[in-house]
């Protein structure tokens, strides 16, 4: 399979099956590309709807210069710790941004959330992420303000008083949870329809169809969430047995 930067021609087919409709896994076995890699491009190149191939090919080559000529840059970054390859990471982070990009978050905000899951700190000052990201820090403070709104950081203050952005571990059963209430909602939206249209109708058959879809999405999320939850983030007791009792049997 391929490797290495993706060439102008490769962007060319990749505006072209996006013009023809083709998804992203079916643009990338033609390139012989990992599916994450077009994914990327894209979602780093105005998305689908205006990706173009010259101006995202001008662009990578902008973001290859700056990196040569701007060596300062890596250095005034938080050191990588526990020996993670710098280099390995970028990659990483920016998959998990696109990813996130995917799921509906803007820019910014994806890069910050991705900046907070990946500190080995656990947790970064607003300072700390401006230094990573390398932005200004009322896009921070404007990214920070939305996650928080949406129920995805929360702060605390640490020893020295400065405010922490943090994730908990609990923020993917509460997202998760929301998924799961937003088909209960679409059920719910679809047999409203149903009795407005009439169940003789087709147009209520097929209503009833995603509202029975819609329901069964639902409960298998919810049912699904409580138990991970419980499996995960239950912490196992200790065996009474393995201190109590051969103490208690001596005579």
């Amino acid at each position: 399979m391929p490797g290495g930067r993706l060439t102008q021609q490769e962007r060319r087919q990749i505006a072209q099956g996006l013009a023809d409709g083709l998804a992203y896994a079916e643009i990338a076995r033609s390139l012989e590309r990992p599916t994450s890699t077009i994914t990327r491009e894209v979602m780093r190149n105005g998305g689908p709807a205006a990706y173009r191939a010259d101006l995202a090919h001008r662009a990578t080559e902008r973001r290859a210069h700056r990196r040569k000529h701007t060596p300062a840059r890596a250095q005034e970054s938080p050191a990588q710790g526990h020996g993670h390859d710098a280099e390995a990471m970028r990659e990483y982070e920016e998959s998990f941004t696109t990813l996130l990009m995917q799921q509906g978050l803007p820019k910014m905000m994806a890069r910050v959330l991705t900046c907070i899951f990946t500190a080995d700190t656990g947790s970064l000052t607003a300072s700390e992420l401006v230094q990573r990201l390398q932005v200004s820090p009322a896009s921070v403070s404007k990214a920070v303000a939305f996650l928080e709104s949406q129920g995805l950081v929360r702060r605390e203050r640490d020893e020295r008083r400065r405010e922490r952005y943090l994730v908990d571990d609990d923020v993917w059963y509460q997202a998760t949870i929301a998924s799961a209430h937003g088909a209960a909602q679409v059920a719910e939206i679809a047999r409203q329809g149903v009795g407005i249209l009439g169940r003789d109708s087709p147009a209520a058959a097929h209503l009833e169809n995603i509202a029975r879809f819609s329901d069964f999405v639902s409960e298998s999320i919810l049912r699904a969430a409580a138990q991970a939850r419980e499996v995960l983030f239950t912490k196992p007791e200790t065996p009474a047995g393995d201190t109590v009792a051969p103490s208690s049997e001596r005579g």
